[in-house]
């Protein structure tokens, strides 16, 4: 391990760092119903306008996901909330600090890993980088050991826990900055697509902990990501940016609803094997009649329509050719499908 005086190194950083801390440390009073409460936001480069009158509430425990094309606004939007860039116009509150009349209080209410950003230090060991965070936002060694321990080992550092991070691969260095900004166990937990460079299992466990940190801990999450698949299945609600302004707010549930398409897709078993002008195993009016999908094994009947008549022929037909019917759906959007229909102006 490298031989570095934590606590020397912390306090010749601390008034440095002293505007990102992420400790929940003052917060004393109750939570308020509103973890978050961002009102007018903006965040003007000249003429270029990056962020326009973003006002959002998001309730504590929530899960919100901040979703938008590259380049729409999200990262800015999170760095105005981690009080890293300052806005033009608006305010924003986290736990009922204002960011911009009490910074100090106001970051002391989140954990934050920044897309693209340098969360850790390179020269310290992963062990050192926690430790150094946890004390640098007001903890003790003896709160922020166990803490660290635990998220080094579910993350599989543990045994590389004494090497330099700047030795680290990308998604190493991405494992060691999430568990930075959850050491001190903060309220609020920003994260600016956190699965960037991280294996298939690593990803997984993000989103374990994502949903653990909202379902078992009450934390309140952003979440920004491409990866659209992950947000359907974690978030309770979706906001969609586009050049700088919220274009939609809505429970993702009710989203994904108002995208809902009136007909059905029937799942059959078996693969469509086309022979001549046979289409096994399916009957031929049906094959015929309505277009077929075999995909990865599963094979989909479309119905144009969610009329019954036409529902209850098909299954019979299925039914006279002893053909296992497996499922029967509303058709049902992904948010993916939703996503880019919004961002191109659906």
């Amino acid at each position: 391990m490298n031989h570095i005086d934590i606590d020397e190194f912390a306090q010749t950083e601390e008034e440095r760092m002293s505007e990102l801390v992420l400790t929940p440390q003052a917060a004393t009073r109750a939570p308020a119903p509103i973890a978050i409460e961002l009102r007018g936001l903006t965040k003007r480069y000249g003429s270029f306008t990056a962020v326009e009158d973003v006002s959002l509430d998001v309730s504590a425990g929530q899960v919100l996901g901040l979703l938008g094309p590259n380049g729409a606004g999200k990262t800015t939007t999170i760095k105005m909330m981690a009080g890293l860039v300052t806005p033009t116009a608006g305010t924003a509150r986290l736990g009922g600090y204002d960011i911009g009349r009490q910074r100090s209080r106001a970051v002391q209410q989140i954990g934050a890993v920044l897309e693209g950003s340098r969360n850790v230090y390179w020269s310290l060991s992963a062990w050192q980088n926690l430790l150094y965070f946890g004390r640098l936002k007001g903890l003790r060694g003896a709160e922020i050991k166990p803490r660290a321990e635990r998220l080094l080992r579910e993350l599989e550092l543990w045994d590389r826990r004494a090497e330099p991070v700047g030795g680290f691969s990308r998604g190493m260095q991405q494992k060691v900055a999430i568990a930075a900004a959850l050491v001190t166990d903060p309220p609020i937990v920003l994260l600016d697509e956190p699965t960037i460079g991280l294996d298939v299992e690593a990803a997984r466990t993000v989103r374990q902990w994502v949903d653990r940190l909202a379902r078992e801990e009450g934390k309140t999450v952003i979440l920004t990501t491409h990866q659209l698949a992950m947000a359907e299945e974690l978030t309770d609600r979706v906001a969609v940016i586009r050049g700088g302004r919220i274009i939609t707010d809505l429970p993702t549930a009710d989203l994904l609803d108002r995208y809902i398409e009136d007909r059905f897709d029937v799942e059959v078993s078996g693969t469509v094997q086309v022979s001549g002008a046979a289409v096994e195993p399916l009957p031929a009016k049906i094959a015929t009649e309505y277009p077929i999908d075999s995909v990865n094994g599963r094979t989909f009947i479309h119905l144009p329509s969610s009329d019954q008549d036409a529902l209850h022929a098909v299954l019979a037909h299925l039914h006279d050719s002893s053909v296992s019917v497996l499922s029967v759906n509303r058709v049902r959007p992904s948010l993916e499908d939703v996503f880019v229909s919004l961002v191109k102006g659906g």
